[in-house]
């Protein structure tokens, strides 16, 4: 019932994840959410996240960010790490991960969608068929409707975890 929000896999934080081996895996794109996935919510791109970037550009990734938020926002972030990047994204919607992957010169099986909200985030990303990884929000201090749907969430996480669980 709940399969269709369950992340390929998942993550502590963005910053843990093994990027090395996905690209050994043949994985050449990556799609990033920004608020709580890379910075705390409405912060610019701190040194964490700048050299997260250079790191993936090194390795051999191409990059996009895919945000909700306004143009202003995404800019402020991408100023400091330069990659490409969609605003206003209307995730859960499929049309702009697609729309990334063309930018990148990517498809759905060398990209990855990672993020921290199941059911814009990973629901979006699975909708368009790109593997996701699904990590823990950075920091708790969030917008009143996302908070709303936390909780939603960890009735599926709690399915997932249980699925998880069963496959190992």
């Amino acid at each position: 019932m709940f399969e269709r929000f369950f992340p390929d896999g998942d993550s502590d934080s963005t910053y843990q994840i093994d990027f090395e081996q996905l690209y050994r895996e043949g994985y050449r794109g990556l799609l990033f959410d920004i608020d709580n996935t890379l910075v705390p919510h409405g912060a610019k791109a701190d040194a964490r996240a700048m050299e997260l970037f250079e790191r993936l550009k090194k390795i051999g990734f191409v990059c996009c960010l895919i945000s909700n938020n306004k143009r202003e926002r995404v800019e402020m972030f991408n100023r400091d790490v330069n990659v490409a990047f969609i605003e206003d994204a209307h995730k859960p919607s499929k049309k702009n991960y697609l729309h990334a992957m063309e930018l990148l010169g990517t498809d759905k099986s060398n990209t990855i969608f990672i993020g921290d909200q199941l059911f814009t985030d990973i629901y979006g990303a699975k909708r368009a068929g790109i593997r996701t990884i699904l990590v823990k929000p950075i920091h708790p201090k969030e917008e009143i409707q996302i908070v709303l749907k936390r909780y939603l969430e960890w009735i599926v996480l709690h399915f997932y975890r249980k699925e998880k669980g069963r496959r190992k």
